[in-house]
């Protein structure tokens, strides 16, 4: 039960990582964490360790007393997202682009906009960090398979690989506990971070 997983996010309440239990209540005691829970309410150690037991089904003994295992926590000062490579992936375009049509310049939720080949691939356009971006449906349809000249469209800013992207891979990790879902979406998860082929 020790070694099973909580999820620690940064002070944003950002995924950063995933921890053992017995390293989750080490940062609890040392208050560098706090417990989350269904509520979002956060807890230290003793606080935590002061929530009854009754209602809830994973708890673990500690010395005297049985404990509340908390699923997720949340670091007191850590802001930061850990370096990793970065995948080419929808979801890291995204993250790129901000979430803005790269032609018109307006920000859009993320199922209202298209992945678009700045050369279209009926030219030999690549499917590539410097190829690729986001674009609305309007401006999409407005373009089409031709280039941005030939639409007289302008690109807000020139497609680049960025050197990081601020994301968490959960990819890794096969146990996944309800606790996690309100911080991480599966389902879009596996759309949005699968690596793109060129």
């Amino acid at each position: 039960m020790l070694s099973s997983s909580v999820l620690v996010l940064n002070k944003n309440y950002f995924p950063v990582h995933v921890t053992t239990l017995r390293r989750a209540f080490i940062m609890l005691y040392q208050g560098v964490a706090k417990a989350v829970d269904d509520q979002y309410r956060t807890f230290d150690f003793h606080s935590w360790a002061e929530l009854s037991v009754a209602a809830h089904d994973e708890s673990v003994g500690i010395v005297g007393k049985m404990i509340r295992i908390p699923r997720v926590i949340v670091l007191i000062a850590y802001d930061r997202v850990p370096k990793r490579g970065i995948r080419f992936s929808r979801l890291n375009i995204l993250l790129r682009d901000r979430h803005i049509c790269q032609y018109c310049g307006k920000t859009f939720p993320r199922n209202r906009l298209n992945l678009d080949h700045v050369i279209p691939r009926s030219k030999d356009g690549l499917t590539t960090w410097e190829n690729i971006v986001t674009s609305c449906h309007a401006c999409n349809r407005k373009k089409g398979g031709r280039t941005p000249e030939e639409a007289r469209m302008k690109l807000v800013r020139k497609p680049f690989k960025p050197e990081s992207v601020p994301f968490f891979d959960l990819s890794q990790h096969r146990i996944r506990y309800n606790e996690w879902k309100p911080f991480i979406n599966f389902i879009d998860f596996s759309y949005w971070n699968v690596e793109l082929e060129p």
